[in-house]
């Protein structure tokens, strides 16, 4: 299809559109009725399908294996000899930025801090209680996070660069639907998981905005409150505007470089000027012990012990849903930025990398943390997004690694958001590649509306609410996603003889691959003719 054609607003983007109008609405004038809606379905999804989402996220982990263990992970995404369009580090950069920057920053030392506080199962305060903190904190961000990420990625470069479909979440699921993809069920399809990208990518912005008056507010006494998030999200919302119409070669992947810096500065920093050999023995320590624990948690949903069972309602099952209602925007995102690469190395590289880094983060701020609550105090009354800033108070510099730390939740911002306007252009212009500036900027001001609504109707609570709701219907493409991908991919590899002969490497593999894509390229103009 030519790419001015795809291009043109689908009914995808008028549906979606009018949906996010109508929650706009509905959540400026009936704010409190918006607040008392969503924490009762929250209430109701935790407590009756915590069963589901634990058991479907750790599908995920096990539908990824399949890939890195067999023969078709070689499979390229794209033609058989293409380079990948980013360098390796820029790649890193953008899957890591786009995948859970702002929140990673905001819970980074307030996580650990609250399970040291309120932990699941050990003795407040304790020793225990320090160490199951950081275990679960890796556990939230970790393996299952990225597994999500990676079975929408892979299922839309497979279909858009193996196959030559448009990049949408309904043609990942035309191996078992067919043609009906392409009609008002493909359409609903599509305007499920703009939906969800909408009000997923709207919780960490919203995340990011409290942090950033968090901040000003401990550094500048700035007012924190919801007139100065306003202010904040005005701001920022021209800033990541200007980003995205400079496009994805520049802007994100500026920003994404950025990022990473900014990143690593703050991190290197209090690893160094923090307690050094304590942070390294209990990531040893904690590391450890959440993969010799990892099926038990992935399994766990306490039936018989309710103060638990609300615990991981509050926490794990809502950042199963978090994570989810994500997944339609990252995987977009990461699969638009991963062309070239082999199936193995996408996904070893989405789940592996950016968790490593999660696992590094949370045991350097939240060590740090803890520690200084237990030497000096004074952490259990403050705000969640304030706790990053007391501990950088409480190192050398401090005024100057806060200043950056806010820098730092800034760009995270603007790379997210930019990110977000890109995959929700292309999503309603089936799947362009080169969405319009005009699009690109409608999403990106519908997204900072719904983050303004979810502020203005409760916060935090609402926005975690938020994240859970849309992911729950989602959850059904994402099943429904892993079979298509599976069987698209096996006859692929049947194809290509992958299964007799699996020991293709180098330039035999790559020419067997070539020949392959030159009878493709025949029968689908034959098809066309």
């Amino acid at each position: 299809m030519n790419e001015n054609n795809k291009s043109k607003l689908t009914p995808v983007f008028w549906i979606a559109l009018a949906l996010v109008s109508a929650l706009v609405l509905y959540g400026v004038f009936f704010s409190s009725n918006f607040e008392e809606v969503t924490g009762l379905l929250q209430n109701f999804i935790t407590n009756n399908f915590s069963w589901y989402y634990v058991s479907l996220t750790t599908l995920f982990i096990a539908f990824c294996l399949i890939f890195v263990l067999t023969p078709m992970g070689q499979i390229r995404l794209g033609k058989p000899t293409e380079k990948p369009e980013f360098s390796t580090l820029s790649w890193f950069a953008m899957l890591f930025s786009a995948g859970m920057g702002i929140g990673l920053v905001f819970w980074g030392a307030a996580e650990p801090l609250s399970h040291f506080f309120t932990p699941p199962t050990a003795e407040p305060g304790t020793d225990e209680a320090m160490k199951e903190s950081l275990r679960r904190s890796f556990f939230h961000w970790g393996f299952h996070a990225w597994a999500i990420y990676a079975v929408v990625g892979l299922a839309l470069a497979f279909t858009q660069f193996r196959r030559n479909e448009p990049g949408l979440i309904s043609s990942t699921l035309k191996p078992i639907l067919g043609k009906r993809v392409e009609g008002p069920l493909g359409t609903a399809i599509d305007v499920l998981a703009v939906f969800a990208t909408v009000a997923g990518v709207a919780t960490s912005l919203g995340l990011g905005v409290m942090q950033i008056n968090g901040g000003l507010s401990y550094l500048f006494n700035v007012p924190n409150n919801i007139y100065i998030q306003l202010i904040i999200i005005s701001i920022i919302t021209v800033l990541f505007m200007y980003s995205s119409w400079t496009g994805l070669s520049k802007g994100i992947q500026y920003l994404s470089n950025a990022n990473m810096a900014l990143a690593g500065l703050v991190m290197i920093f209090t690893l160094v000027a923090g307690p050094t050999v304590l942070i390294l023995n209990m990531w040893t320590d904690t590391f450890g012990g959440m993969i010799g624990t990892f099926v038990q948690m992935s399994y766990d949903v306490a039936p018989l012990n309710q103060d638990k069972n609300d615990w991981l309602g509050s926490w794990t099952i809502y950042y199963w849903g978090w994570w989810m209602s994500w997944s339609p925007f990252v995987g977009i995102f990461i699969a638009r930025v991963s062309r070239g690469r082999t199936i193995r190395e996408f996904v070893l590289a989405v789940m592996i990398a950016p968790a490593a880094v999660s696992f590094v983060w949370f045991s350097i701020f939240g060590v740090t943390a803890i520690n200084m609550e237990r030497t000096i105090g004074g952490f259990g009354d403050l705000a969640t997004e304030t706790v990053l800033f007391e501990v950088l108070n409480n190192l050398p510099f401090s005024l100057i690694i806060s200043i950056v730390a806010v820098l730092l939740v800034a760009t995270f911002f603007i790379t997210s958001a930019d990110s977000a306007t890109f995959v929700l252009a292309m999503q309603t212009t089936n799947g362009s590649l080169t969405p319009t500036t005009k699009v690109k900027l409608i999403w990106g001001a519908a997204q900072v509306l719904i983050a303004v609504v979810l502020l203005m109707g409760g916060g935090l609570d609402a926005l975690q609410a938020a994240a859970i709701i849309s992911a729950f219907p989602f959850s059904v493409i994402l099943i429904l996603m892993m079979f298509a991908t599976y069987k698209d991919v096996a006859k692929e590899q049947r194809s290509l003889n992958l299964l007799l002969e699996p020991d293709y490497e180098g330039t035999e593999y790559e020419e067997l691959m070539e020949e392959h894509e030159k009878e493709q390229e025949k029968l689908e103009a034959e098809n066309k003719d």
